[in-house]
């Protein structure tokens, strides 16, 4: 799809929800033109939103781990793209990350008990949240509440609803809190699901690889709490596209890796990491695509 109709699309899919309202008020006040146009309105929103939005081809870009720690990838683009089953939203090569520090037993998205759980009650909530560049901030999101988790069957079905909901009300309501980091070369990151008032950061500030800037939390779509990262060509979640991007430094298994994580193979980030560098080819490291991922919904 052309960069020009790119955002027409985008801008298509926000006409849901005032389509719908227009419906209703002319519901209740019997104002049938009024309904014809909520009618016509809500009818382009919902076809905007079954429009398929690929990106352009683009080299990998090479960042630092935004985490430090054992952490499990979900949704990677190492097992598949798009990585959270849409392109929409800059989606396509995003990443969930769990910090699982146990590494005696392997870690499960959905539990059948209990239903919901604080978001306290997960190791990772409240772990840092990191840089993964040299950048300038240009949006802060940090006001969303930390739901407690969706990791249920129960809670799993009450997330697809809750997505649906949250996805009228714009990209904002399913980042939760957020940090948008202008790179080099028109790069964009995104790091969302944060907690909330853990943002040490504000729009125009400048940042350094490495630099906390956050918390692992657990606003927006989010089934428990996990750092959601992503790249992108733009600094409008709206109409962005995605930019894959590959880590610079982890370990998997004892060895040293660069690329994608996935496969749901724990990976380690120590405290020292090298600095990212130019744009170069992308780089993966998995071996299985899980057949159902958590923790957020694309």
């Amino acid at each position: 799809m052309s960069r020009t109709l790119r955002p027409t699309v985008a801008i298509g899919r926000t006409l849901v929800l005032p389509g719908t309202l227009l419906i209703l008020i002319a519901r209740f006040g019997h104002v049938h033109l009024l309904s014809l146009a909520g009618t016509v309105i809500w009818v382009i929103g919902c076809a905007a939103l079954i429009v398929r939005l690929r990106p352009p081809e683009s080299e990998a870009v090479r960042v630092s781990p935004p985490v430090r720690g054992r952490w499990v990838p979900v949704n990677s683009p190492a097992d598949r793209v798009p990585s959270h089953g849409v392109h929409g939203y800059g989606q396509t090569y995003a990443i969930d990350l769990v910090h699982h520090p146990d590494a005696g037993r392997d870690w499960a998205g959905v539990h059948a008990w209990p239903p919901a759980r604080r978001p306290a009650s997960f190791p990772g909530f409240g772990r840092p949240v990191l840089a993964p560049a040299d950048g300038v901030v240009v949006r802060v999101r940090d006001r969303g509440r930390d739901h407690w988790s969706r990791d249920s069957p129960l809670g799993v079905a009450y997330l697809l609803v809750e997505g649906m909901v949250r996805e009228i009300f714009g990209p904002g309501r399913l980042l939760g809190n957020h940090v948008v980091i202008e790179l080099e070369g028109g790069v964009y990151a995104a790091l969302a699901h944060l907690r909330r008032g853990s943002v040490r950061v504000t729009a125009g500030q400048r940042v350094t690889a490495g630099e906390r800037i956050a918390e692992c939390g657990n606003s927006g779509n989010s089934s428990e709490p996990h750092v959601h990262f992503q790249l992108m060509d733009g600094p409008n979640i709206l109409t962005a596209s995605g930019v894959p991007f590959r880590f610079d430094r982890f370990e998997v298994d004892g060895r040293t890796a660069e690329g994608v994580p996935g496969g749901r193979r724990p990976f380690t980030v120590s405290s020292q990491v090298s600095e990212p560098s130019q744009v170069s080819e992308p780089s993966q490291v998995s071996e299985s695509s899980p057949a159902s991922d958590r923790p957020d919904q694309g």
